[in-house]
């Protein structure tokens, strides 16, 4: 998918990007599934609102995903005031901004199939650049499930440069760590934001290559753990670990607050919450 640096192709490209890989997504999840497909919910604010533009929500509950939501959105407007401070090149475009993205966290029913988080973003304000990652959340920690999370998300980095992979996975270990709890949120995977290099084309297509990294290694995951028996004790430490989930989306998640700041549909960036939780 072809773009020209700066302008809105890059914005229309991504934001293209970003719906077609949410309906790939979309369905494959739903072939886990026998009974339930995904609900669909578009948004959009009405005119005269600071923000314009909208998105479109995805929603399934099922007897393996016990809920999964794949958001994508394509929103401009203006920051607040308060906002305009800490996103970059927002002071400098008197705070007017386009972004565009998907997000999707899957929390399953089985305690032996972790949890997952994707994220892709394109942002620009006075400037322009790529952010997003995904993070691998288990309960029960499998190495061979780590290893080949890991090795997915390398052999897109590599792609991009020699480099990326340990630079990514470090920037994850230390974004998804909960420093009131002393302890990380799950097994890591990739975090990186700002991507503006000297090639847009290139920026992007990493950002491609991390979401059909995620669409080829998630599924396999889920089928290789869905079926395994568990019992009372192996949920009830599920429902605590999601615990440590809410806590990090609530205080940490620079996703949860650009939502807040933006004044985007609250079912979407909420849409992380897990079902039931304990703690």
């Amino acid at each position: 998918m072809s773009i020209r640096a700066g302008g809105e192709d890059l914005a229309e490209a991504a934001a293209a990007y970003f719906r077609d890989l949410q309906a790939r997504i979309c369905t494959a999840f739903e072939i886990f599934e026998t009974s339930v497909r995904f609900e669909r919910r578009p948004w959009r604010r009405p005119e005269g609102h600071r923000l314009q533009g909208g998105g479109e929500s995805r929603l399934m509950r099922g007897t393996v995903f016990e809920k999964v939501g794949v958001n994508v959105s394509h929103v401009w407007g203006e920051f607040s005031e308060p906002a305009r401070a800490q996103v970059a090149g927002a002071e400098e475009s008197g705070g007017r901004f386009l972004a565009c993205g998907i997000s999707l966290v899957a929390h399953m029913s089985n305690p032996y199939v972790p949890a997952v988080h994707l994220n892709l973003r394109y942002l620009r304000t006075s400037r322009a650049w790529f952010g997003g990652g995904t993070d691998l959340t288990p309960t029960f920690p499998f190495e061979q499930d780590t290893a080949d999370f890991h090795a997915a998300l390398r052999a897109a980095c590599d792609t991009y440069r020699p480099d990326a992979y340990r630079e990514f996975k470090d920037w994850c270990d230390r974004y998804f760590y909960l420093p009131h709890r002393h302890e990380p949120r799950g097994v890591g995977g990739i975090f990186f934001d700002e991507l503006a290099g000297t090639d847009p084309e290139e920026d992007f297509a990493f950002v491609q290559q991390v979401g059909e990294a995620f669409l080829a290694v998630y599924p396999r995951l889920i089928a290789r753990r869905k079926d395994l028996p568990y019992d009372e004790a192996a949920r009830e430490k599920l429902l605590f670990k999601r615990g440590r989930y809410v806590e990090f989306n609530l205080v940490y998640d620079r996703g949860t607050k650009f939502g807040f700041q933006t004044d985007a549909d609250p079912e979407a960036y909420l849409m992380s919450l897990p079902p039931l939780v304990r703690w």
